[in-house]
């Protein structure tokens, strides 16, 4: 991957029993056409995947996983998202960088012991006030309950949610680390 990305670590090799589901290497996204190669990897800071590795271990306990759908972006792909939604209530701004060309955020969801995702508010990248992260009206309980242990997971792992998605999740010192365009 180039010097660059010495520095960042291989997410799911460090995180244990990680479910990766790249949703960006599949037509599976808002974009509706895969923007990153099939042989993406999920790939993080050293820092945010040892977090990451806690949200985890809190999670085993209560019989779910963390599927991840997005960890490092780059930079050209963060510029195409812009593109279609320039909105930055959903989407990061190029100009400025996402955390997720950082390497200092993840999208997450959990699964069951079988892998099966579990109910939560919105699929990814739904981007409706229903994808908030504490949206209520016309979203069943067992949703709110899920979407509540993925957060304080998260939460207690020394992640920072955002307000305007429930499965976003950026490293609290996010920003100290450089925006990268470097390719998978």
């Amino acid at each position: 991957l180039g010097l660059l990305l010495q520095k960042i670590a291989v997410g799911d090799d460090q995180v244990r029993n990680l479910v990766v589901d790249l949703r960006y290497a599949t037509p599976d996204n808002f974009l509706k056409r895969a923007v990153y190669p099939s042989t993406a990897r999920c790939l993080l800071r050293p820092a945010v995947a040892t977090r990451l590795a806690r949200a985890q271990a809190f999670l085993v306990f209560h019989k779910v996983r963390i599927k991840a759908w997005d960890c490092y972006r780059p930079l050209s792909v963060q510029r195409e998202m812009w593109k279609a939604v320039p909105d930055e209530r959903y989407v990061g701004n190029p100009r400025k960088g996402s955390n997720h060309n950082r390497g200092a955020a993840v999208d997450v969801t959990m699964v069951d012991t079988n892998g099966a995702e579990v109910t939560m508010p919105t699929p990814h990248d739904e981007f409706s006030s229903r994808a908030h992260a504490r949206a209520r009206r016309g979203i069943p309980e067992g949703a709110r309950r899920n979407r509540e242990l993925l957060r304080r997971a998260m939460l207690r792992a020394g992640f920072r949610a955002i307000t305007t998605e429930w499965w976003h999740f950026n490293a609290p010192d996010a920003r100290r680390y450089s925006v990268l365009d470097t390719p998978f």
